[in-house]
Formats: structure tokens, sequence, C-alpha cells
């Protein structure tokens, strides 16, 4: 009994050391393979640039959020929204000749152009538009048209 206790003990301590060996080879291979290119570098080194790469690409982020957001907050005041209305003013010419056209930002704030076609000639209006209303002018139903239709209320 004395030898299968013995021998039961050199067998596991054999098989012991087999996994442990298996085992550091992996991880002998891991090692090399972080390692592989980098040949003067230590693994704490390679592991500090890493970091240190992380580090910068979290302030590049930070700075291209901080762009974004400028841009989105400027593009607010861009023409973004444009309505044309056609509309005949005059009783004596014939078709929708004249027109209004729209162009207005986020906030609904732009300039509104008006053509009315005459059998004289053609005159041009244009009236400065803040937040949907007229600001020096009281826009006309037609103009206030173009401005829903802008807005995509129609």
């Amino acid at each position: 009994m004395v030898i299968n206790i013995e021998l039961i003990g050199l067998l596991v301590s054999f098989v012991w050391l087999l996994v442990l060996s298996i085992l550091f080879t992996r991880l002998t291979a891991h090692y090399n393979n972080l390692l592989k290119g980098a040949s003067t570098k230590t693994l704490k080194s390679l592991l500090d640039d890493l970091l240190h790469e992380r580090h910068l690409g979290k302030k590049d982020i930070a700075e291209l959020r901080m762009i974004c957001d400028k841009i989105e907050k400027d593009s607010r005041y861009h023409i973004q929204k444009i309505g044309l209305v056609r509309f005949n003013p005059f009783k004596d010419t014939g078709g929708d000749q004249s027109f209004v056209l729209s162009f207005i930002d986020a906030n609904n704030t732009g300039v509104v152009i008006s053509g009315l076609y005459s059998r004289s000639g053609t005159r041009w209006y244009a009236k400065r538009v803040k937040e949907g209303k007229g600001v020096e002018h009281e826009l006309s139903d037609e103009e206030k048209q173009a401005i829903k239709e802008a807005k995509g209320l129609k």
C-alpha cells in the first residue's frame, strides 16, 4: 500500500508539472507574441506606450467632440428650409406667375423674396424674417404660406 501511495503521489506530481509546463509555454508564447516587432522593449515599456497612446486618443476624441458640437451649433444658422408658393395677385393676368420664396434656418429666421408679375413688369420684394415673423414689415398671406411650407406644415 505504501508503494501505491508513493506511486500515486509521483504520478500526481508528474501530471502537475506537465500542466505547469504547458501553461508556462503558452504564457511565454503569448509574451513573445506581445513583444513581436519590439525587439528592445520590455513588456512594461510596451504597456506604458499603449497607455500613453490611449490617453492621446481620448484627448483627440474630446477635441473632435468639441469641434462637432461647434459645427452643429453653427449649422443652426445655415439655410435649412426652403418654401415656394406660386400665386396670381392680379385678376387681369393669367396663371400663377408670381411667387414667394422663403429661405429660413433652424430658428425660422431668414428672408422671404417675393416676385410680383404684372403686365407692366415684375416687381421684387425682400423681407427679413425672425422666428417666423416679419421684422420690419408685416408678411402677406402668401409669404406666411411659404414659411409654413418651408417648415413642412403646408
